[in-house]
């Protein structure tokens, strides 16, 4: 199936399985643009000589007909011509469009009669109820996945981004918290990733709070008495109060000397203050190329600086990591850049880093590192997806340039529209290994197709009234005020109309995962739905349907929802029922 729907955009799927997060949507702007010392702000930019205010390129989300239209259309937002100069013009220009298409969207009464065909759904589609669907998946899952929602609730066993507590195991309980951690709700700040990643590899209990971003929501008055510049992380250690992300890390290496994840000795010292000052180099050298101009200047500043990183590897004595066979602070200072980096300069320009394993490359070593980060739960927690990194960068960046000669076939892989070979859709069933070389599969996970379904329909069904209200935002209104991340938008009015068409596919769609496409009964079940929906509501009912389950498609996050083999297997399940939809007479 290759027909599409729908634009790729910043996602929030989660936002509504959680519903204290149904207000956040975005990446964090937090060190990046609201620190004066650790991002990538104008004052350390200018510095390093990368002008923000005429090299970035603003982004473009699509337009409602694109969003609509059967399949893709060549132009994808990166494909847009887009005006060059200063992001905050171009934002404010993305705002009063989408004010415009506020005024205008307002979904109008239904030609039809939503009830009389909601019932003629109920009545013709024999398809299981969302308890008979989790008692199914009960039937299916191991004793571990039974376990998740009550482990996530005590704070024990495997890490999930929905922790409210960590406590690790049950030797430890909440009395024994002595830090309370701020970070972002949609998961894709790489400062907080730092400070998550050293929390759970040094197995500190701690509480979690989350704060929106200024590019998907508003921070509550009690965060910004506690951090009047908004900026996250921030965390509370002991009572004391520590709002910069490296402050934070080597407060909990100081007071938490459990797990030593910085050398003691003088020589090692040495070799990980050189390192980290590598890791800047790097990172100034990666913002220059993502966010400056395609010139070979700028790529060859990257790509030079990216071989003294693998030389560093390569030299490291004993193991794959910095310092050698340990992980330390300074893999966990790198990790968030280079797993944004592995991302971005293969969708923006088309210049892989991560490759699959066996496959040729010049950066053997950094490849090396990742598959040993890849060991660590603390890092399966927190990794995201090419798709979510590559749409969360943007809002924060202020733009990102993109080198269309040789990134659009990775843009279109990332993204869902087409497989680098062309020869059909890569969110399309069955799914290509490895997204056909463009990002290896989470194979360190140890998870079989069957247990990422399970772990896709577990996420969809356990609040699945909140997941269908958010799919309807597809069809309904925009709402105000509009934020700067890509169809971010917290106050969307659902369209009330298709919640009941909505509701009947995603459990359509949860069947499908846990029994297969190939069962008779349930696609035909599918298929029955597809033309009770265009037979009884109509061409704009049909498109307002499509619209409201690629709206969720495009915004499954990832770790935010669930992990990659989850999402890829929810994504494609998603377009199957849509291809079913189109394909109706």
């Amino acid at each position: 199936m290759t027909n599409r729907a729908t634009t790729r955009s910043a996602r929030g799927f989660l936002l509504v399985i959680t519903t204290a997060a149904l207000t956040a949507q975005a990446f964090s702007t937090s060190d990046i643009s609201q620190s004066g010392s650790r991002g990538v702000n104008n004052k350390n930019l200018h510095h390093s000589g990368i002008q923000t205010t005429t090299q970035c390129q603003p982004w473009r989300p699509w337009s409602q007909n694109q969003r609509i239209a059967r399949g893709y259309s060549s132009s994808s937002p990166l494909h847009q011509t887009r005006r060059p100069g200063n992001p905050i013009t171009g934002l404010f220009s993305d705002m009063a469009s989408s004010i415009s298409s506020s005024l205008s969207s307002t979904p109008g009464k239904p030609k039809f009669n939503v009830d009389a065909l909601d019932q003629k759904l109920n009545a013709a589609v024999d398809q299981a109820s969302w308890e008979d669907i989790r008692t199914k998946l009960g039937g299916q899952q191991t004793e571990e996945e039974k376990a998740f929602r009550s482990n996530v609730e005590k704070g024990i066993g495997k890490a999930s981004p929905l922790n409210k507590v960590r406590l690790f195991d049950e030797s430890n309980s909440e009395s024994d918290i002595r830090v309370t951690f701020y970070r972002d709700h949609a998961s894709w700040c790489p400062y907080c990733q730092k400070v998550w990643l050293t929390l759970e590899e040094k197995k500190i209990p701690y509480r979690i709070e989350k704060v929106n971003m200024r590019c998907y929501g508003e921070k509550t008055r009690e965060f910004k008495n506690l951090q009047p510049s908004g900026a996250i992380p921030v965390a509370i250690i002991d009572g004391e109060t520590y709002n910069q992300s490296n402050d934070i890390i080597f407060a909990l290496e100081k007071k938490f000397p459990n797990k030593k994840l910085l050398p003691e000795d003088q020589m090692g010292q040495q070799d990980a203050q050189q390192l980290l000052r590598l890791e800047r180099s790097l990172f100034s050298a990666w913002m220059y190329w993502l966010t400056g101009s395609n010139s070979a200047g700028t790529k060859k500043t990257f790509v030079d600086t990216l071989t003294q990183v693998e030389k560093a590897l390569e030299s490291s004595s004993g193991g794959d990591f910095f310092l050698g066979k340990d992980v330390s602070l300074v893999d966990f200072m790198f990790a968030p850049f280079l797993e944004r980096m592995a991302a971005s300069m293969a969708y923006f320009k088309g210049f892989p880093i991560r490759v699959v394993k066996g496959e040729k490359t010049d950066f053997p070593a950094v490849n090396r590192w990742f598959d040993a980060m890849e060991t660590l739960e603390s890092y399966h927690l927190t990794k995201g997806d090419f798709y979510s990194h590559c749409w969360d960068l943007p809002p924060q960046l202020g733009g990102c340039t993109y080198d269309i000669s040789k990134g659009e076939p990775y843009t279109k892989a990332i993204n869902g529209e087409r497989t680098l070979d062309g020869s059909r859709g890569s969110w399309d069933l069955p799914l290509e290994p490895h997204n056909q070389g463009v990002e290896p599969d989470w194979d360190f996970l140890g998870q079989d197709e069957a247990a990422a379904k399970r772990e896709a329909v577990e996420r969809l069904s356990f609040n699945h009234k909140a997941i269908v209200r958010f799919a309807a935002r597809g069809a309904g209104k925009k709402g105000m005020p509009p934020y700067s991340a890509p169809l971010s938008d917290p106050n969307a009015v659902p369209g009330e109309s298709v919640i009941g068409s909505v509701d009947t596919i995603l459990k359509l769609v949860s069947s499908a995962m846990l029994d297969g496409v190939d069962n008779q009964k349930t696609t035909a079940e599918m298929k029955e739905t597809a033309k009770i929906i265009m037979a009884d509501g109509g061409d704009e009912h049909r498109d307002n349907v499509i619209a409201s389950l690629a709206y969720l498609r495009d915004r499954i996050g990832v770790p935010r929802d669930m992990r990659l083999p989850a999402a890829r297997q929810l994504r494609a399940h998603l377009n199957w029922s849509i291809g079913i939809i189109l394909e109706a007479k």
